[in-house]
């Protein structure tokens, strides 16, 4: 186990200052875990296509993220797949002493559902590696007193599925997708109490099917880099099969499994935070309307039923439209809102909308730009639309809490990326991501007072790993993986801000954590 990281023979006094000195001279807030409400969780999160490699090992199937990294290289920054990744589904065990060691409660990770069912269906087959796999990890969490939480779709479809009825755009994907979680809710779910059905539903039907710049690539030719698709109805299909699939797994759930397993359920939306970019009734309403159409579009359903009222009368007929009992299932479907927030925009009313190139990108007739009369809406960073913005996390869950009857709500990611190409002393001494988490906690907690219900929150990601589009440009871990010589972990100063910010609970009042035999 090649890393760098504190052994627990050093003296803790030694760890304490080291951890503080972690900080540099960026911590001016003093805040810490006592901060938070009793029995708030603290997690890191992690996705199976982003962590896992071992792409085709111990009989996985293919994913349409294995499709597009191997079709479209040139969609990916640097032309990298996530075949070996940072090969977590070997390494799992150490990983898990990591994150124990810095003292998170709870860790976040998504099964592949073609680790699983190679083929997506329960009838062609089931692969017991790939249920051993997650069987084994959940296990080493639960050992270690770590909470899972766990995805069921992180974005990558079985291909097989794609290539049967094109996933997401067909219903059929409802009842698969039913057997699928079925499955996972019978294998794991006694040892498994918070489960999503879907992360980032937003992203995955915009980027898939809007704008193509994610799998499976698809977008209207006027768009430019895509052979199929249209970017005005399919993101609008995508999203609306993906609420279905929600709601169907949702009532499974509630009516098979929580009783006996006393789990909850839920979905997580990305959420940026947008803020009116003047002070007049349009920019205000424009920043609104953004809110619909990049949360509300998921939250609004699941919460009231139907869609926001502004999507209905700008997308019109290109908006599917739900059945009265599809719409009582999607009613209160959520056991808690899982929200990632990384960053804030600034939102104007635009006045010149496409007639002809109608898309799901243009429809909420909203200009969001990051700047304001050539000043940033906050410190830039590595990655281009990431903006520095502590105070949206506040704002995004007091919203949240006015507008969907005051949920309780878990920050399932927050984080901030370092550029991939750092030299390894300057990546380790990442005091930007302390300094992100901290304004970011801090606004948090300030935002729990003013009566929000946050109940946790998760670091993205716990190791630097594979992101997408970027590939490996980008790291966003609290923990640097060496890329070039045998993908050694390094705890960031980061990690150890964490350790210090984790270890200041009430020591006297707290229970030590039993560990089962």
């Amino acid at each position: 186990m090649e890393i760098l990281h504190l052994h627990h023979h050093h003296h803790p006094l030694l760890l304490f200052l080291l951890a503080l000195l972690a900080c540099s001279f960026a911590c001016t807030g003093n805040i810490n875990r006592t901060d938070f409400p009793a029995g708030f969780m603290f997690g890191a999160g992690s996705s199976a296509y982003q962590y896992e490699g071992a792409a085709h090992q111990d009989g996985k199937g293919s994913s349409i993220w294995d499709t597009f990294t191997r079709i479209h290289p040139e969609k990916i920054l640097d032309n990298s797949t996530g075949d070996i990744a940072e090969n977590f589904y070997n390494r799992f065990e150490d990983d898990i002493s990591l994150i124990k060691e810095i003292g998170f409660d709870s860790f976040r990770f998504s099964i592949s559902w073609p680790r699983i069912l190679p083929k997506g269906k329960i009838s062609e087959g089931v692969n017991q590696e790939g249920v051993a796999f997650y069987n084994n990890l959940i296990n080493e969490l639960v050992y270690q007193g770590l909470e899972p939480l766990v995805t069921l779709f992180h974005w990558d479809l079985p291909q097989a599925l794609e290539d049967e009825y094109r996933g997401f755009l067909s219903p059929n994907i409802v009842d698969d997708y039913r057997d699928y979680v079925d499955f996972c809710f019978k294998e794991f779910g006694d040892r498994v109490k918070y489960w999503v059905t879907f992360n980032e539903p937003n992203y995955f039907a915009s980027e898939g099917y809007a704008t193509g710049t994610n799998a499976p690539g698809r977008c209207s030719t006027y768009i430019g880099n895509c052979t199929f698709g249209n970017s005005a109805t399919e993101p609008y299909i995508v999203g609306h099969n993906m609420l279905l699939s929600h709601a169907t797994a949702v009532e499974l759930y509630r009516e098979k499994y929580q009783a006996s397993q006393k789990g909850k359920i839920s979905i997580i939306v990305a959420c940026d935070w947008m803020e009116p970019k003047f002070q007049t009734v349009a920019s205000h309403k424009a920043a609104l309307r953004a809110l619909d159409f990049m949360f509300g579009w998921y939250a609004h359903p699941i919460t009231f039923g139907e869609y926001p009222e502004t999507m209905r009368a700008l997308v019109g007929n290109r908006l599917p439209r739900f059945t009265s009992s599809q719409s009582e299932k999607l009613k209160g479907s959520y056991d808690f809102l899982g929200v990632n927030y990384y960053t804030a925009n600034y939102a104007q009313d635009s006045t010149s909308f496409p007639t002809l190139n109608l898309s799901y990108t243009t429809d909420s007739r909203v200009n969001l730009t990051s700047e304001k009369d050539g000043i940033p809406i906050g410190q830039p960073t590595a990655i281009s639309w990431l903006y520095v913005y502590p105070r949206g996390i506040g704002e995004v869950v007091l919203y949240i809490s006015r507008r969907f009857n005051n949920p309780p709500i878990y920050i399932t990611e927050n984080g901030v990326a370092d550029k991939g190409s750092l030299p390894i002393q300057d990546a380790l001494n990442d005091s930007l991501r302390i300094n992100y988490h901290r304004s970011h906690l801090s606004n948090l907690s300030e935002a729990i007072k003013g009566g929000a219900d946050v109940r946790a929150y998760y670091v993205w990601s716990f190791l630097d790993d594979f992101e997408w589009e970027f590939g490996y440009t980008l790291r966003f871990g609290l923990t640097y993986i060496d890329y070039r010589n045998d993908l050694r972990r390094y705890l960031k100063q980061s990690a150890l801000w964490f350790k210090s910010f984790l270890q200041k609970e009430n020591v006297t009042t707290s229970p030590p954590l039993l560990y089962p035999a």
